[in-house]
């Protein structure tokens, strides 16, 4: 398969490529993608690792699973390729937008221009069969994901991590919060956007965590 990942990430998790439980996950991948419709197409698996190298990351924003309808995923979390209709996640997270900014809503789902200034857009499991919700989970994904993370927390400096929902908050366990922001509230999705997603003023804050340390804000 030809997926790409930026050479900075690369040196990051060289071990756990190199980890037997990496190694089966490949063979799992290979068999899926060769015999079943899978998402997203297997070069963009890493897609979130190839936009916003390790050193650029200033933000994390995590999900959980890759959309599993036709057209919509290509690796970055919470994003849909451009033209396809904004998922309701997705649309939460813009209202939450513009209350605290004010900003028109925008049309496009498409989040590589937030991935290009450095918010790392990371699913737990980075792929799934089509129409089968959560079907890659507990294969392997996680544990590689779990990584990803703990580098960042390690090696990276005045990170904000967005952990929305029970299971993105399991991860403060691995990040000092000396060192870092954690922003944790109830996930954008509409089961629980109302719980206290809404108004939760992460983007915002993250912006001025990111100023305080010299660095510059994201456009939301």
């Amino acid at each position: 398969m030809d997926v790409r990942i930026d050479e900075s990430w690369k040196a990051q998790l060289a071990e756990e490529f190199e980890k037997v439980y990496f190694q089966h996950l490949v063979k799992f991948i290979h068999e899926e993608y060769r015999s079943k419709k899978i998402f997203p197409p297997a070069k963009l698996i890493f897609n979130a690792f190839d936009h916003t190298p390790f050193d650029k990351v200033k933000v994390v924003i995590l999900g959980q699973d890759p959309y599993h309808n036709d057209g919509q995923a290509h690796g970055l979390a919470f994003s849909v390729n451009e033209g396809v209709q904004v998922p309701p996640s997705l649309v939460n997270i813009y209202k939450e937008i513009n209350q605290e900014f004010g900003t028109p809503i925008p049309q496009s789902g498409n989040l590589i221009r937030w991935a290009d200034q450095g918010v790392l857009l990371l699913n737990a499991t980075l792929t799934v069969e089509a129409h089968k919700a959560g079907s890659h989970q507990g294969r392997g994904w996680e544990t590689f994901t779990d990584a990803a993370i703990r580098q960042l927390a390690k090696n990276g400096e005045h990170i904000v991590f967005m952990l929305w929902g029970s299971y993105a908050q399991k991860k403060t366990a691995f990040i000092d919060p000396n060192k870092h922001l954690i922003l944790a509230s109830p996930h954008p999705s509409p089961l629980s956007v109302h719980r206290g997603f809404l108004g939760n003023n992460h983007f915002k804050l993250a912006n001025e965590y990111l100023e305080s340390k010299g660095l510059t804000p994201i456009e939301w």
